[in-house]
């Protein structure tokens, strides 16, 4: 007999195919998607189907944008810095960093990072099209703003050595300690980064 009735079941088994979302998580979005209202469900539903509907990648960063603007507005932006590229592994990095308010720059989104171990490499991320760009933009600084494992620092290192011999300056995102973190629960190497690129006050 089954644990639950057949639509429940569904819809935890499609919940638990999310990221991070385990059995009891995807119990418990189920349960409350069924005690919510039907509007609310079908604000959820349309939402999702609007999502894959209307967004899409952008032809020349690789971010999301909506499908009737390509390229998207980060690329098209010309108070931008023209002279600037961000490239992170992920679209959802690039919202992060605008979240600062400091970067005005562009962007170039790899859509992964490289791992031999998963059987990603070069040719499965968009770093040919990053090259291309490179080719055609007068960008001075590359900035690799990739994440701080050792798939993102094996793709900073990969991309800093394609880059080296066209002249163009490449600098890593500053590394280490967190504001607000306490030193006793830093691991080494957090503080190994904190320490290499500390800097003069």
């Amino acid at each position: 007999m089954a644990e639950f009735a057949e639509p429940i079941a569904r819809l935890i088994d499609e919940f638990r195919r999310l990221p991070g979302i385990g059995h009891k998580s995807a119990q418990r979005l189920a349960f409350h998607i069924l005690r919510s209202s039907a509007e609310d469900a079908e604000r959820l539903a349309l939402a999702i189907t609007e999502v894959k509907s209307r967004m899409t990648f952008c032809s020349v960063c690789h971010n999301l944008t909506d499908i009737g603007q390509d390229p998207c507005a980060y690329c098209t932006n010309p108070a931008r810095d023209q002279h600037l590229l961000c490239v992170v592994e992920e679209p959802y990095n690039v919202f992060a960093i605008e979240r600062t308010g400091e970067y005005k720059g562009l962007y170039h989104v790899l859509h992964g990072a490289l791992s031999p171990l998963r059987g990603i490499g070069p040719d499965d991320i968009h770093l040919r099209s990053l090259l291309e760009r490179l080719r055609t933009l007068e960008v001075t600084e590359v900035i690799l703003a990739t994440n701080p494992t050792t798939e993102g620092e094996a793709t900073a290192n990969y991309i800093g050595r394609l880059l080296k011999p066209i002249g163009i300056r490449v600098t890593r995102l500053a590394m280490g300690l967190p504001v607000g973190g306490d030193l006793e629960y830093a691991d080494e190497v957090t503080l190994y980064k904190a320490l290499a690129y500390r800097r003069e006050l």
